[in-house]
């Protein structure tokens, strides 16, 4: 199955973009091993459109389209907190099911519209508190790396 991250806003150059593309690095080596493919980033401007609620509906319409027909997993503030078992255990069982892409999606400043959060295979949280776009896109990229490794047995995720 291929995993493809969607994002609103773009990762300049620098650290956190080096450590993402670190760890998807990473989990392009160990993925395939356990039947989970990067599929690669794909980023969106952030809309310009005057109100917050119209940049959220504009932005979930251009994520939506990326997604296509792929199970949506969101990352929201609000959304389901998982542990990194619970985590690799979702990408399992949506690749067990016979899913051959996923797409994870970061919303941009104003988080995501309504619509696309009811579309939403799921929507998980990294916490209650406000994360940085930059924090997240690394934080996601060690978790789907993290995740490839538990269903390897491989030791680097430990209880």
């Amino acid at each position: 199955m291929r995993v493809a991250l969607c994002a609103v806003g773009r990762l300049k150059a620098g650290p956190e973009r080096e450590l993402a593309e670190r760890y998807l690095g990473r989990l392009a080596r160990v993925g395939p091993q356990v039947g989970l493919e990067f599929g690669g980033v794909g980023e969106l401007a952030e809309s310009r459109a005057r109100s917050a609620a119209e940049r959220r509906r504009d932005e979930a319409a251009r994520l939506a389209a990326m997604a296509a027909d792929a199970p949506l997993i969101l990352l929201d503030e609000r959304g389901r907190n998982l542990s990194s078992e619970a985590f690799a255990s979702m990408l399992a069982e949506l690749r067990d099911a016979g899913r051959r892409d996923v797409a994870i999606a970061i919303g941009g400043p104003d988080g995501h519209d309504g619509a696309l959060r009811q579309r939403a295979h799921t929507v998980l949280s990294f916490g209650a508190q406000t994360w940085p776009h930059q924090l997240v896109r690394v934080m996601l990229a060690e978790q789907l790396y993290r995740a490839a490794t538990i269903l390897a047995g491989h030791p680097y995720h430990r209880e």
